[in-house]
């Protein structure tokens, strides 16, 4: 971890400028505090600062010429796939809510393929956090026919009525700033940042109440204790975000789509140095105090913890399932051949293979149902059914 001899693609002059403004900024925090910051708190700087952090600065984060590739970004089957999960969840009048729509074209899609089955929403609302993002959002959006476009609007904050339809979370819950912890003589140690050298290294420090109190929860739960040296994540801010937008939503479903495990898959003895992972202009590394405000930071998603933050707040976990058996239940294979064209045949397959293949994103890559007022199966999950392992 914090290796600093990774093979990243170079700063340019702007970015490397972006990236020392942000490195001065959480410096000052460091020494406001004392001289050490949770990492928790570091990565809410790295990603959310106003004006400097990732997601909240102007960079091109998703695509060719960004960071990453996500699922809808790969290819328009994937949300095609989610809209035939949409239309049996949505009722007359119902809308649909995305949560970090990346480019829009997850929007996009979705919208054309509700139309095309005559079950449109009546609205369809954004909540972006990034202001570059949400440019790009409109523009694509600006695209789509006026009938469609005008039943697109964007958010500030989570509905205050209370809303009937479907909540969509792409990439979401791997961007919530997370704790990380190490174990040392059965003993757990919160990891945060101090500075050295003008550079900030990775520091311990006697875990806090809230931290230890959840560790002795979690590890419980455990087969085995966990060996010195082990290193991983604690989202605590799992159950405050599911429980803002539980309280908003009505009748519907919150769909989760992340890459993650269950807790006891997640804190495996052999996972030694946890989930954390770093990307930048499609280069994945572990280090995440290098280009810092220009990078992605992640962490994969411990579903249990969210199956119970949705117990808490009294939603029912209706389906999980790995990303590949959600899109063969919702007709991947179908839309693959509905094309006569064999040209346009062969990049469908190929671009399906990408999102289903246990080496590429069908098995990291998991999706999760979490339903209030619905009762009826969901055809994402028809083919599989991992809630036993949560």
């Amino acid at each position: 971890m914090g290796s600093g001899d990774i093979m990243t693609p170079l700063l340019s002059a702007e970015e490397a400028a972006h990236s020392r403004a942000l490195m001065e900024r959480i410096a000052a925090e460091v020494h406001a505090a004392g001289g050490w910051l949770s990492f928790e708190r570091f990565m809410a700087l790295a990603l959310y600062a106003p004006g400097l952090g990732y997601y909240s600065a102007g960079s091109v984060k998703l695509g060719a010429g960004g960071d990453f590739v996500t699922a809808p970004e790969v290819s328009g089957l994937f949300s095609r796939c989610i809209a035939a999960q949409c239309a049996e969840l949505l009722a007359p009048g119902g809308e649909i809510l995305e949560l970090g729509a990346g480019t829009g074209r997850m929007a996009e899609v979705v919208l054309r393929e509700l139309a095309a089955r005559g079950q449109l929403p009546a609205r369809y609302a954004i909540l972006e956090v990034s202001a570059d993002l949400a440019d790009r959002q409109r523009r694509r959006i600006a695209t789509l026919p006026a009938a469609l476009a005008e039943r697109v609007v964007w958010l500030e904050r989570l509905p205050e009525h209370p809303f009937d339809g479907v909540i969509l979370a792409n990439e979401v819950l791997d961007a919530l700033p997370c704790r990380r912890f190490a174990i040392e003589r059965a003993e757990i140690l919160e990891l945060g940042v101090a500075i050295e050298d003008a550079r900030l290294i990775e520091q311990s420090a006697p875990a806090d109440a809230a931290l230890t109190a959840e560790w002795t929860r979690l590890s419980a739960q455990l087969p085995a204790p966990l060996a010195d040296g082990y290193l991983s994540e604690i989202c605590l801010r799992v159950a405050p975000w599911l429980a803002g937008i539980a309280e908003c939503l009505a009748r519907g479903a919150v769909l989760l789509f992340d890459y993650g495990l269950p807790r006891a898959h997640y804190y495996h003895p052999q996972r030694l140095t946890g989930t954390l992972r770093c990307h930048f202009k499609h280069r994945v590394h572990d280090d995440p105090y290098v280009n810092i405000g220009v990078q992605d930071i992640t962490a994969w998603v411990d579903f249990t913890r969210v199956a119970e933050a949705a117990e808490a707040c009294a939603l029912e976990v209706a389906g999980f399932a790995t990303q590949a058996a959600f899109l063969l239940g919702t007709g991947i294979e179908r839309l693959i051949g509905e094309t006569d064209d064999l040209v346009e045949h062969a990049r469908r397959a190929g671009e399906a293979r990408r999102l289903l293949l246990p080496g590429e994103m069908g098995e990291a890559f998991k999706v999760m149902a979490l339903t209030r007022g619905f009762d009826r199966p969901l055809g994402g999950f028809a083919l599989q059914d991992l809630r036993s392992s949560l």
